[in-house]
């Protein structure tokens, strides 16, 4: 595609963020947001998220993108426009809070009238469905992104797979500038029907929550019966219908995606025969429970919890395992400790916030960790932790 385009992307957290700089090493990208901050940091060549593969790029390469939080100059004359809003699962409605989206819809078709919307948001099954009749605009379509924190310019220079849900020959087009930008050629592109690319999202982040359920479950056997997880989690997957990765115990799933997506497919079940979606809703948070109980058995007058964020190389700590841990020891009245450079404030009523790390460690009798770190080399007698593998 040798055509430079105006894109126009609006949200910067991860999905935003990593699409503005893989577009911008060949387009002309706007990015739009709410946070002056945020804009302000890419205006000045830094990424609004912990990401190493974006910070390089923006220090070996000359990109074209300028952040803005003026929405005219963002969506005039731009071909494509990128819609990367947050969607958070609403406890109370049972449902993801879709109505960002829905504001940036309808705050672009002001100033473009012709663009491409294409929503890389998480949402429910048939919502871009709804807002095409509902605006009278067969213009919208959804593209499931499949990122993982810290990671995410890395997945999208090498993706899985692009899977755009319209059979359009702009959407076709849209599929294609995600190609051209990767740096796999080759890699599978998949045109949908829209719902159908909804659900693809959903389903996909709900298997790999089913599979890291499953083995967390193994697991919570292997401690309750003193097995040796490891080999057994070795010898499931040399059959190669299992087969690796995916397969390391934590304290639960977690982030910003597993946990509201697997709670939204379950809630697009209503009316629908179904038992195996609730069990992975409900199987998480047995284990974390399960995993605070084990923790509490440990003699240990001070207990350090070692970072809230769901893993190494992420900022994210949204709906982190550890979160519940941490409710769950201190609701039993144990003394703790955390340690977590990202932590601007004290979320925990009852716990000590520790930032000087040769403190923390000084100070606390058990170290809980659901991810091993290098930093923590010499003190594995005092760790608790499921991490087998030493990844993600």
């Amino acid at each position: 595609m040798s055509e430079k385009l105006k894109i126009a992307v609006v949200g910067l957290g991860y999905v935003g963020m990593s699409l503005a700089v893989l577009l911008a090493r060949k387009h002309h990208v706007v990015a739009l947001d709410i946070d002056a901050e945020r804009i302000a940091k890419v205006n000045s060549g830094r990424s609004t998220v912990e990401d190493s593969e974006i910070a390089k790029v923006f220090a070996q390469e000359h990109l074209d993108l300028t952040g803005t939080v003026d929405p005219q100059s963002a969506y005039a004359g731009a071909d494509f426009i990128i819609v990367a809003a947050p969607t958070n699962y609403d406890e109370n409605t049972h449902y993801f809070d879709t109505s960002a989206v829905e504001s940036v819809i309808q705050q672009a078709r002001q100033f473009n009238k012709t663009a491409l919307i294409v929503i890389k948001s998480t949402i429910p099954v048939g919502f871009t469905e709804k807002q095409k009749q509902q605006l009278d605009d067969d213009r919208i379509t959804f593209s499931p992104e499949f990122l993982r924190e810290g990671k995410a310019l890395y997945d999208n220079l090498y993706p899985s797979r692009i899977i755009v849900g319209s059979k359009s020959d702009k959407a076709r087009s849209f599929a294609e500038l995600l190609r051209d930008a990767s740096l796999t050629p080759d890699v599978a592109v998949l045109l949908t029907g829209t719902s159908e690319a909804e659900a693809i999202k959903l389903f996909a982040n709900t298997y790999l929550a089913t599979r890291i359920s499953f083995f967390n479950e193994l697991d919570s056997f292997s401690l309750a019966q003193g097995l040796d997880v490891k080999e057994i989690i070795e010898g499931v997957c040399l059959d190669p219908r299992v087969g690796p990765g995916y397969n390391n115990p934590s304290f639960g799933y977690g982030g910003y995606c597993l946990p509201k997506d697997t709670k939204q497919l379950l809630a697009n079940y209503e009316d629908i025969p179904h038992q195996l979606i609730q069990a992975v809703v409900e199987t998480n948070s047995s284990r974390k429970t399960f995993i605070a109980d084990q923790i509490l058995k440990i003699p240990a007058e001070t207990i350090g919890i070692y970072r809230l964020t769901m893993k190494q190389g992420s900022d994210n700590m949204r709906s982190s395992a550890m979160h519940d841990i941490v409710n769950k020891l201190l609701a039993k009245g144990a003394r703790v400790l955390i340690h977590e450079p990202m932590l601007q404030e004290n979320l925990f009523p009852g716990a000590e916030i520790v930032a000087d790390l040769s403190e923390f460690l000084d100070r606390t009798d058990l170290l809980v960790c659901n991810r091993l770190d290098r930093k923590l080399d010499g003190y594995a007698g005092l760790i608790f932790t499921r991490d087998i593998y030493g990844v993600d």
